[in-house]
């Protein structure tokens, strides 16, 4: 008998330790509930400085420039939009060659740690739109940039010879 009353004493005990872990549960789930939500995408960068802003329109040029990139157009969008600081409009010969200088493009920002917010248009290759950031970047093919014609947008004309291109062009 003495190993029932052992038992007995052992069980008001142990009832209390579960009632104990069950409160402490409970209160775990309380403080997670509690937490703050993490964001699941990225928030955008802050505005950068004016010199890193300059230096990323400097990479971006001369990634454009490298891969053979036309009528490269630099627009200083300060005063005119809160959305970028310049918008870069250029053009490639061919969709492929569009995508090839967008999708370098993308790769060197990432290699600089300033990977694009947003890229659109990559896989047609008739317009390629790059966020990146301060600095807005274009890509088309000629007859999609003539028709287009984002340059008179902002108040300024085609690069000489955009026009005549896409006209000798139809004409062969």
């Amino acid at each position: 008998m003495p190993a029932k009353k052992a038992a007995a004493k052992k069980a008001p005990a142990a009832k209390a330790a579960v009632k104990k872990a069950a409160v402490k549960k409970a209160e775990t789930k309380t403080a997670v509930a509690k937490a703050p939500r993490v964001r699941k995408t990225p928030a955008p960068p802050p505005k950068g400085s004016k010199a890193e802003v300059d230096a990323l329109l400097k990479l971006i040029v001369g990634s454009l420039e490298d891969d053979k990139a036309e009528a490269v157009v630099t627009i200083d969008m300060e005063g005119k939009s809160s959305v970028a600081d310049y918008m870069v409009i250029c053009n490639g010969r061919s969709s492929r060659q569009v995508a090839a200088i967008s999708e370098h493009l993308v790769e060197r920002l990432g290699a600089a740690k300033r990977p694009p917010l947003g890229v659109s248009g990559q896989r047609a290759g008739d317009w390629v739109v790059i966020d990146a950031g301060d600095i807005i970047v274009h890509v088309f093919r000629p007859e999609v940039r003539t028709f287009y014609n984002l340059e008179k947008m902002w108040g300024l004309a085609l690069p000489e010879g955009m026009g005549e291109s896409i006209e000798e062009t139809a004409a062969d």
